[in-house]
């Protein structure tokens, strides 16, 4: 079973004594957004005032990095900020539109599910097929091919048309044949998530191997805590661009942010009059101003503004916090608290305050609803603010415990 730790940065010291496998020289990649979207459209359009009906988008905007042999590296970012448009330039799946691309060693990539195999042939077939694509002989795959049906999980699968497997069949299979034609560098774009957990940490342990052996590993994950978790090096992209390249915790950090400002950016919280509603609710560690970390046994507290414009009787006041991933880490109500509201008429301000809170690194989410006698959500205000909590380098979770370890007798 996979057991998961921080990694310690890469320092650069160690950095400047591997090679380069991998050089990305002020790398542009333009698509052609077209808005004529029918035929007819672009006939009309065709010769005169085409140029109008079409718009650049660049995926990639200058970017250059150099990674090194043996580094596992997370690129992350936002839907649409670039991340598998690089990771397809660095496997040369598409060609910059300026700027280049330079690689050494054998490259596996696990761009997307079941590319390279056609959905006519049999698994035991694809597998010849993808393994010779990715450089192994027809001799090589024969020798492996019994370790790469087993950790697949196919079994009797194996001699049916691939076009009749799930898509987890797929990139199992895939994912099978890749890790097994013994890659210099290992692309992998989000096919971590694809499995049963069984399967999962099957990847993560392989993935985990090859960094002992000392391969270079870059990785394409919305999983922030995989980032944290694996990576010595992380890569925000956004709109194309390189925000931050360096240690992963700083990196998921800004990411966080960037995604704040675009929740808060996004938020719309009319309501339609005649309605409760949750007016506003911020959180901020106690005795520390709004926007301060807080640290393993803080007391935090919610201020939030509740109002009706009719009025209603028994009503409950609700906080729920959550993890970066949308996990529930804790709830509670003014009811669990044994504590009568009274009437809610016009506009009161509450305060919740958590003692010793004890949340693990990471970013976290508050919710505030207005909920009625019966239990209905008369009005939520879902991720209306948030705080982040320090890295801690000695264990990762949403708990905060101090670990320990001794040997026995």
């Amino acid at each position: 079973m996979a057991i998961s730790t921080p990694v310690a940065p890469t320092t650069s010291g160690a950095s400047a004594e591997r090679p380069d496998v991998i050089v990305i020289d002020h790398v542009r990649k333009r698509f052609v957004v077209r808005k004529d979207n029918t035929i007819r459209e672009r006939i009309v359009t065709l010769g005169r005032a085409g140029r109008k009906h079409r718009q650049d988008f660049w995926a990639l905007d200058d970017v250059t990095v150099s990674i090194q042999a043996g580094t596992t590296v997370g690129l992350i970012g936002q839907n649409g900020s670039g991340k598998s448009t690089l990771l397809k330039a660095i496997g040369g799946i598409i060609q910059p539109t300026s700027g280049t691309v330079a690689r050494r060693g054998r490259l596996a990539a696990l761009l997307e599910l079941g590319a390279g195999f056609h959905p006519d042939l049999s698994g035991r077939e694809n597998v010849f097929l993808n393994a010779s694509l990715l450089g192994l002989s027809r001799k090589e795959t024969e020798e492996r091919f019994d370790d790469i049906l087993a950790f697949s999980g196919i079994g009797d699968f194996i001699d049916t048309q691939v076009k009749f497997y799930s898509s987890g069949m797929y990139v199992r299979l895939a994912f099978a044949v890749a890790v097994h034609t013994d890659p210099d560098v290992l692309l992998v774009d989000e096919v971590l998530a694809v499995g049963d957990e069984a399967f999962q940490r099957k990847c993560l342990d392989r993935i985990r191997s090859f960094q002992e052996q000392g391969k270079t590993i870059i990785i394409v994950t919305h999983s922030l805590s995989q980032v944290q978790e694996m990576c010595d090096r992380a890569i925000l992209l956004n709109k194309g661009k390189v925000l931050v390249d360096g240690d992963p915790v700083e990196a998921v950090a800004a990411f966080r942010d960037v995604l704040e400002e675009r929740r808060q950016g996004e938020t719309n919280r009319d309501v339609a009059p005649g309605r409760g509603r949750v007016v506003s609710a911020t959180v901020q560690p106690v005795g520390k101003p709004h926007g301060a970390p807080v640290s393993p046994g803080d007391d935090i507290e919610v201020t939030a503004e509740f109002e009706h414009d009719d009025g209603i009787e028994d009503w409950v006041a609700a906080l729920q916090i959550n993890s970066s991933a949308g996990q529930v880490v804790y709830g509670v109500t003014n009811t669990t608290l044994g504590l009568d509201l009274g009437r809610l008429e016009g506009r009161r301000r509450f305060r919740f305050v958590v003692r010793d809170v004890r949340f693990g690194s990471g970013k976290y989410f508050i919710n505030v609803s207005l909920i009625d006698s019966a239990g209905r959500h008369v009005h939520d205000l879902p991720e209306c603010d948030a705080f982040d909590v320090p890295f801690y380098p000695r264990a990762v979770g949403t708990v905060h415990a101090v670990p320990e370890l001794e040997e026995l007798d």
